[in-house]
């Protein structure tokens, strides 16, 4: 663990170090541009290459999609406890972001004209859901919901397969009770860039969805511009910000939780009010360590993606916090620090307060969604909602008498712009 005095004149730069190996290295980003052209250029021989290459199965163009029927089969094979607890995380899934679902408005502006937005589904979306060693049914819950509330006509959902071709139970029990029948087994950069490009066998989409690793994320990147795409979420990142009430084993367990996704990429913050509370978690995640089925991954996240910052005040820990924008955030802290700091800190992607509030509360079924940004991205980013799988378009209709009122100020504008028509296609209408 790498430990920072945030007191020190160094602790800044020392700080924006650490975070630098969140950037993505320069042969990540040329591996991605290679796969992405050859998919872009071969299309499904592409696909079936890669998916041979990183995922050892071997497919043809009939075989990517997955049937409906083992969709079906999957929800029937899945233990009766595993579903209860799907429908338990769904139930509070639909209920937070239906809140969030924008409403249609008209309205008059100062001229008289109506001005309004309008708010429609976008018609063809992606989305990408981690497979492999680790398959993120939550995240088809966390995906895929907000797409059904928002009416997405077409959801096409992308996730890797094992050599087999087999995908987890899990994950298409989750896909059958959320209703999506639109299924590839393909996941990695050249899932991304059959969605971005499409290919004989699958179409294009809008607007690509998802959390992946340093790969996926890179190559949601390259193809913005071809595509939309939902925010740039990463491997996996948690700061605990802990003062002398937190429970110990609690945040060692919430520390260690995170670092088991185990790619090798993903930051965890200890932030502590002193360095007696910030060994004493050390310690207990060192205790905790040997316990966990996936300890060597978490060990290896331990030993290069591990900062622990130790603050002399509230104010020290917001200014860390809203410089790292961490993905995942918990307030281990008394009440009156925990409002305060829940005002202060505003780059986080969710914030969780209170010893009783895992951050496996958020990534499985408190509600909001789990794909959250990540690598500092929570700057400019938020975490997925509804309104993500929406776009807005403005209504404005003037009339004879407001469009009167509307031309003095669009003369103005086209004299200091130089724009005479522009002058003159408002004039127009007042002239005659």
């Amino acid at each position: 663990m790498r430990l920072i005095n945030y007191s020190s004149r160094s602790a800044p730069a020392a700080l924006a170090k650490f975070c630098e190996g969140s950037a993505v290295p320069a042969e990540i980003s040329a591996g991605v541009a290679a796969i992405l052209q050859d998919v872009r250029e071969q299309g499904d021989a592409a696909v079936i290459k890669y998916a041979r290459q990183f995922d050892g199965v071997t497919l043809r163009p009939r075989d990517f999609r997955v049937r409906p029927s083992l969709l079906t089969a999957a929800a029937k094979r899945l233990p009766a406890a595993e579903m209860r607890a799907m429908k338990a995380a769904l139930k509070n899934i639909q209920a937070f972001n239906q809140q969030g679902l924008p409403e249609n408005w008209t309205g008059r502006n100062a001229q008289g004209g109506e001005v309004g937005e309008r708010h429609h589904p976008i018609r063809r979306v992606g989305l990408y859901v981690p497979g492999g060693e680790v398959p993120l049914v939550s995240t088809v819950l966390m995906t895929a919901t907000l797409a059904k509330i928002a009416g997405c006509p077409e959801i096409a959902v992308f996730t890797p397969s094992d050599a087999t071709g087999k995908i987890a139970d899990g994950l298409l029990a989750a896909l059958q009770l959320i209703g999506v029948t639109e299924v590839y087994r393909i996941g990695g950069v050249h899932a991304v860039g059959a969605m971005a490009y499409g290919t004989k066998t699958i179409r294009a989409v809008d607007k690509v969805y998802g959390p992946g690793n340093a790969y996926t994320c890179e190559a949601k990147r390259q193809v913005f511009g071809t595509v939309g795409v939902d925010s740039l979420p990463g491997p996996s990142e948690v700061m605990v910000i802990a003062d002398e009430s937190a429970r110990v084993d609690y945040a060692a367990a919430d520390l260690l939780a995170q670092a088991e996704h185990g790619s090798g990429r993903e930051k965890i913050y200890l932030v502590g009010t002193s360095r007696a509370v910030i060994e004493a978690i050390q310690a207990e995640v060192v205790r905790q360590l040997p316990t966990l089925g996936r300890n060597e991954k978490a060990e290896r996240v331990l030993a290069d993606g591990f900062l622990a910052v130790q603050v002399a005040s509230t104010e020290q820990a917001a200014e860390v916090a809203n410089y790292v924008s961490p993905e995942h955030l918990e307030l281990l802290v008394k009440p009156v620090v925990a409002r305060k700091l829940e005002r202060t800190i505003t780059t986080a992607g969710a914030i969780m307060i209170g010893n009783d509030t895992p951050t496996a509360l958020g990534d499985f079924t408190a509600g909001p969604s789990h794909v959250l940004p990540t690598g500092r991205a929570g700057r400019f980013f938020s975490g997925l909602r509804v309104a993500d799988f929406m776009r807005r378009t403005s209504i404005i209709r003037y009339d004879a008498t407001s469009v009167k009122a509307g031309e003095r100020v669009v003369r103005a504008f086209a004299r200091m712009e130089r724009l005479d028509a522009h002058g003159h296609s408002a004039a127009i209408r007042v002239k005659k």
